[in-house]
């Protein structure tokens, strides 16, 4: 069709009331699979509360206020099917002149899928879990510049002219709030090499591998080398994921755990009095933000249908979406975070290149040589 029917308004306000509904057979945040950054899993929580109740309509771009999209379109997404796929569908469906192919699989699986299939890969989009990706296949030059009309939607430190990020997550500290309040822990990540209380973390998982890549990049090898040798000498715990690290610390096993924002609020939100709470580090690797987002392939039948579609992932419902589905930060000032959290402004981020933090191998060979418990 070339325009909305009558009940696209009322449809997209059901979308918005019925995310709830959506998830209820344990959609939550993104997570990593052990040993890569780059992966999705969906642990089977609930999806009460902790913050997501009473909050308005959210700001931004309606998605009636976008082109209509139109044509084919295959996008390889590296974002999990179970966490995205009911928005990729409700998009797909708002049009019916508008045909969604997606493939879902591991971000660097796409990544060398795409470099493989040369000029005749089916790729139009490629839709990221971390920047890291999205830098390895725009360094390759199969990406191409994404329009203004899509970048400016976002703030600087999270796109480039070849690729723009949909939804965040930041590094925090997960903190029993029976054991300590956030203003009795240090601000400084380098100082938990030392910390006196119980710690945790989960040194197989992805995203703490990139954690401590981001240390590495900043603080330097051998300075990273002493902060693992430290935590490891003090008895930190180790965990198959970040979440099970956070649920240890709401139940009192340990203190605190090194974590991406959205495993507190998943925690809270199997159990909203629990005692467990988020602390940030200032601009460190304790503080790194990462992004989920998106691409247009070099080899893309049709630019701007691309173009407009990654639009929409930026758009009011789907920030909103991101925000009470998938525990993530929006990256349109217009939707809250869900959760008692700082906005992204407030957060004091390090100056660091995002793409650099997929480069897991060296992190895991210091992490290993350093005594984690991999």
């Amino acid at each position: 069709m070339t325009g909305h029917d009558s009940h696209d308004s009322y449809d997209r306000r059901r979308f918005l009331a019925g995310m709830t509904a959506l998830g209820a057979a344990g959609l939550a945040g993104c997570t990593d699979l052990l040993g890569s950054d780059d992966s999705e899993d969906t642990p089977d929580i609930g999806q009460i509360g902790s913050g997501r109740a009473g909050r308005d309509a959210p700001g931004g771009t309606s998605m009636e206020e976008l082109p209509d999209l139109s044509g084919e379109l295959t996008v390889y997404s590296g974002r999990n099917e179970f966490l995205v796929g009911p928005l990729v569908d409700y998009i797909e469906n708002l049009y019916d002149d508008f045909e969604l192919t997606p493939r879902y699989n591991a971000s660097t699986d796409h990544v060398n899928a795409i470099l493989n299939e040369g000029d005749g890969t089916p790729a139009d989009v490629f839709y990221s879990v971390n920047s890291g990706s999205l830098g390895a296949l725009a360094d390759e030059g199969r990406t191409q510049a994404l329009p203004e009309a899509v970048t400016e939607t976002v703030s600087e430190e999270f796109r480039t002219d070849q690729w723009v990020g949909t939804s965040g997550r930041g590094r925090t500290i997960a903190h029993n709030t029976n054991a300590y309040s956030a203003e009795d822990l240090p601000n400084d990540i380098m100082a938990y090499s030392d910390f006196e209380g119980d710690l945790g973390w989960a040194p197989s998982y992805g995203s703490c591998q990139a954690f401590v890549t981001a240390m590495r990049l900043l603080e330097g090898e051998e300075a990273t080398r002493e902060w693992v040798e430290g935590v490891v000498d003090g008895g930190i715990r180790s965990y198959p994921d970040e979440f099970a690290a956070s649920q240890a610390v709401a139940d009192g096993e340990i203190d605190a755990a090194f974590a991406n924002h959205y495993y507190i609020q998943r925690v809270l939100d199997g159990n909203p009095e629990a005692p467990i709470s988020t602390a940030f580090t200032s601009g460190d690797a304790g503080a790194v933000f990462n992004v989920a987002g998106a691409t247009i392939i070099d080899a893309a039948d049709d630019t701007e249908l691309a173009g407009n579609f990654i639009r929409h992932l930026l758009s009011a419902e789907a920030q909103e979406y991101f925000a009470v589905e998938t525990f993530e930060y929006p990256l349109i000032p217009e939707v809250d975070p869900v959760g008692d959290l700082p906005s992204i402004d407030e957060l004091d981020v390090p100056d660091i290149d995002l793409s650099k933090l997929s480069n897991l191998q060296p992190t895991v060979d210091l992490l290993r040589d350093a005594g984690a418990n991999l």
